[in-house]
C-alpha cells in the first residue's frame, strides 16, 4: 500500500507551511495518474452508499416482505434489526482484524460477501432465511466499512485534498439513502422485491471488480507490524452489545413491553457482559479492540458521547420522516423519494463546498452548525400541522437534516484519522462506525419507546413525540460540543507519526 508523500527538505525560498500546504494539495505518490486516485474513491465511496441503500430501501420494502414470506407480526422487527445487530457487535473486531491484516484485505472480503449474501436475499423462501441472510449479511458491512475510513485516513496525509475526499464520502451516506429508497419504491410497485436484492448484489459486485484493482494492497506492511487481537475481550464485547441492543430495540415491541421478563435479563446480562469487555480492555489485554491512545486525544470523549447523540438524530429522522410523509402526509414510496432529494443534493453541495472551507473554519464551530441542522429538521416535523405545506416545513427540514449529517460526519472523520498513528487506522475506523451504528441503534429503540407509549394520542401525535425527542438529542449534543469539545481547522499539517518523528529527533538533539 502506498505511503503518505514523506517530508523532503524545503527550499531556500519555501516556508514550512508553505510545504505543508502543497503536499495537502497534491496527489498521493500511490496514484500514478488521476483515473487511478478517481478508480480508488469510487471503490471507497461505495461502501457508504451501498451500506445506506440496505438500511433506508429495505424499511420500505418490509411490509411487502411481511406479506409474501409470512413473517410473524411479532417478528417483523428482526429483519431489520437483525443487520443493525450484526454490524453494530462486530465493527471493532474487524477494525482490529483489519489492522492485522490490512484494510485492502477486510475491504474486497467484505464486499465478496456482501455480494454472496445479496444473491441470496433475493432468493428468499422464507421470513427465517430472510432474518439469517440479513445478520449475514451485517458481517459484510462490519468489515468494510472501519476498513474504508482506515484507507482513506492512512493515504491522504492533512490538507485540502483529504478534507474532500472525506467530505465525498460523507456526502454518500445521503445519496445511498436516497438510492435505498428509490430502488426500493420501484422494485416493490414495479419489478417486485427481489430486484432490490438482485440491483444491490451487482452494485456489490462492481465494487468488489474495483476495489481489486484500484486498491493498494497493504497486507505485507500490516503483517510485518505484529498486532495481536484481543480473544477474550471480544468474547465478551459481542454478545454484550447484542443483549444490551436487542433489549433497547425491541422492547416497545415485546409483548408487554419492558415487564416481559427477557427485556431486562437481556439488558442486565449485557451490561454484566460490556462491564466485564471493559475490565479486560483497560486492564488486562495487551492488545485492547480499542488503544487507550485513542481516548488520550484532547476533545475525545466530550466528542464521542455528543455524537452517539447526534448519530440517534440521524436514525430517528430518517426512518420517522420517511414514515410521517407516508403515514400522515399520504406520500406514495417514489414521492418520498421526490421529497428527500433536497438531502441528496445538499449532501453533494456540502461534499463539494467542506472541501474548500474545511481548512478555513473552526471544526467546533462546524460541529455547532451541524447540531443546529439537526435542530431545525427535528423542530419543523415536531409542528407541522396537518395538511402542511412540503416547501414550508419538509423542505427545509432535509436541508438541516443533510447540514447535520454531512458537516459532523466529515469533521469528526479528518479530526479522528488525522490525531491517530498509521498503524491504528483500522481502529480508528471501528471507533467513527461504532459510533455511529451504536448511536442509531441505541436512540432507535428509545424513539420507538416513545411513539408506541403515546400512540393513544394519534398517529401524528406520536411521530410528533418523537421528534421532540429528536430535538432533544440535539439539544443535548449541542452543550456538550460548546461547553467541552475544541476542534481546530483541518488545515494541511505533518501527519502524526512525522509529529512523532520530528519529537523523537529534537529530543535526541538536546540530549547530545
Amino acid at each position: 500500500m502506498c505511503e503518505r508523500q514523506e517530508q523532503e527538505d524545503p527550499g531556500v525560498e519555501a516556508s514550512e507551511s508553505h510545504r505543508l500546504e502543497q503536499l495537502g494539495r497534491e496527489r498521493p505518490k500511490c496514484f500514478a495518474t488521476w483515473y487511478s486516485e478517481l478508480g480508488f474513491c469510487f471503490s471507497v465511496v461505495m461502501s457508504q452508499i451501498l451500506s445506506e441503500y440496505y438500511i433506508s430501501g429495505f424499511n420500505v420494502l418490509l411490509p411487502t416482505l411481511i406479506v409474501d414470506l409470512q413473517l410473524p407480526e411479532t417478528s417483523s422487527i428482526w429483519p431489520s434489526t437483525a443487520l443493525s445487530l450484526a454490524v453494530t457487535s462486530t465493527l471493532l473486531i474487524f477494525g482490529r482484524l483489519a489492522d492485522m491484516f490490512g484494510a485492502y484485505t477486510l475491504y474486497v472480503t467484505g464486499f465478496a460477501w456482501l455480494t454472496v449474501t445479496s444473491l441470496v436475499l433475493g432468493f428468499s423462501q422464507s421470513w427465517l432465511m430472510l432474518v439469517i441472510f440479513r445478520a449475514l449479511q451485517g458481517l459484510a458491512l462490519g468489515a468494510y466499512l472501519p476498513s474504508g475510513v482506515m484507507l482513506l485516513g492512512s493515504i491522504y496525509r492533512p490538507g485540502p485534498r483529504k478534507n474532500i475526499v472525506f467530505s465525498v464520502y460523507g456526502a454518500c451516506a445521503a445519496l445511498g439513502f436516497y438510492a435505498g429508497i428509490f430502488f426500493s419504491g420501484l422494485c416493490g410497485q414495479f419489478l417486485g422485491w427481489q430486484w432490490y436484492f438482485y440491483i444491490g448484489a451487482i452494485l456489490s459486485a462492481i465494487t468488489f471488480i474495483s476495489s481489486l484493482v484500484s486498491i493498494p494492497s497493504d497486507y505485507a506492511k500490516t503483517r510485518k507490524l505484529g498486532r495481536r487481537m484481543d480473544w477474550l475481550g471480544a468474547i465478551f464485547l459481542v454478545p454484550g452489545l447484542v443483549l444490551c441492543s436487542f433489549a433497547i430495540a425491541y422492547s416497545a415491541q415485546a409483548p408487554h413491553q419492558w415487564k416481559t421478563p427477557y427485556i431486562p435479563v437481556c439488558l442486565v446480562l449485557g451490561i454484566i457482559l460490556l462491564g466485564v469487555a471493559v475490565y479486560i480492555e483497560g486492564w488486562i489485554a495487551d492488545a485492547p479492540l480499542l488503544p487507550s491512545k485513542l481516548f488520550a486525544i484532547k476533545s475525545m470523549k466530550p466528542l464521542l458521547l455528543s455524537l452517539i447523540f447526534l448519530y440517534g438524530c440521524l436514525g430517528v429522522f430518517l426512518l420517522y420522516a420517511a414514515l410521517y410523509m407516508e403515514n400522515i402526509m399520504g406520500a406514495n414510496p417514489l414521492q418520498v423519494v421526490a421529497w428527500t432529494t433536497p438531502m441528496a443534493a445538499g449532501g453533494i453541495i456540502i461534499s463539494v463546498v467542506g472541501g474548500l472551507v474545511l481548512h478555513k473554519i473552526s471544526g467546533t464551530l462546524l460541529m455547532v452548525m451541524s447540531c443546529l441542522g439537526f435542530m431545525i429538521s427535528g423542530l419543523l416535523f415536531a409542528v407541522i400541522p396537518i395538511g402542511g405545506n412540503y416547501w414550508a416545513f419538509v423542505f427545509p427540514a432535509m436541508i438541516g437534516a443533510t447540514i447535520g449529517i454531512d458537516i459532523s460526519f466529515n469533521v469528526t472523520n479528518i479530526f479522528i484519522t488525522t490525531n491517530i498513528s498509521t498503524k491504528e487506522q483500522g481502529a480508528a475506523g471501528a471507533l467513527i462506525n461504532s459510533t455511529l451504528h451504536l448511536g442509531i441503534t441505541i436512540m432507535l429503540g428509545f424513539a420507538d419507546i416513545i411513539q408506541t407509549n403515546t400512540l393513544h394520542n394519534g398517529l401524528s401525535s406520536s411521530y410528533k413525540a418523537v421528534f421532540w425527542f429528536q430535538l432533544g438529542l440535539s439539544g443535548f449534543a449541542l452543550v456538550i460540543m460548546v461547553l467541552f469539545v475544541k476542534i481546530d481547522r483541518a488545515k494541511s499539517d505533518l501527519t502524526l507519526d512525522e509529529r512523532v518523528a520530528q519529537r523523537a529527533l529534537e529530543d535526541s538533539s538536546h540530549n547530545l
